[in-house]
């Protein structure tokens, strides 16, 4: 890809909930790595949350050297904060429902900075925010928002998830059909 000028990312939808964001000093990472969709070339920095097998992967490509899962493997609660050249990438650890209740710290919503823009994906999440996660998340300048109203949570709840935030830009992604996204459009 051409470079970037300085004070600009870029951001290309690559399928499901997976972007690859690209900064002017070449750093390059893709949220919810499966393994399945991927770039041209391994990216520098991967995230991954685990509600389904479509958001994460066991088997990363060993030419990526960071990996950023939302979740604790040993149970715990997972913390990122790590700097790549120009990327500053943070988490915000948010829960998943699961048949039979929750699973607390099991997603994480992603913050990449990058030339003074926040870029937050919101990964499989499942409930509203609190005051807490608000705090934590800051300014976001562009949203990325599964809109599917079913696996994740109801269009009507994710629509009030946006008004929390309040970014400048929202790109859905999670749905899985024309219709659905039209729904969300609508809302």
């Amino acid at each position: 890809p051409a470079a970037l000028p300085a004070g600009s990312v870029r951001l290309s939808f690559l399928g499901h909930s997976s972007f690859l964001i690209e900064t002017p000093q070449g750093a390059s990472a893709i949220t919810d790595y499966n393994g399945m969709v991927r770039a041209a070339e391994a990216p520098d920095l991967v995230t991954m949350n685990n509600a389904h097998s479509s958001h994460y992967t066991d088997f990363v490509d060993p030419k990526i050297a960071l990996v950023l899962r939302g979740w604790d493997p040993a149970g715990g609660v997972a913390l990122h904060d790590v700097t790549h050249r120009d990327l500053h990438v943070r988490n915000v650890p948010t829960s998943v429902r699961e048949f039979g209740g929750a699973r607390i710290n099991g997603n994480s919503i992603f913050v990449f900075e990058i030339a003074d823009l926040c870029i937050a994906h919101l990964g499989h999440l499942h409930h509203v925010l609190t005051d807490v996660h608000l705090g934590e998340l800051g300014q976001i300048d562009v949203l990325l928002v599964p809109v599917d109203g079913s696996y994740t949570m109801a269009q009507e709840l994710m629509v009030e998830v946006i008004d929390q935030i309040r970014p400048a830009l929202v790109i859905p992604m999670h749905y899985f059909s024309a219709f659905t996204l039209a729904g969300f459009l609508e809302l």
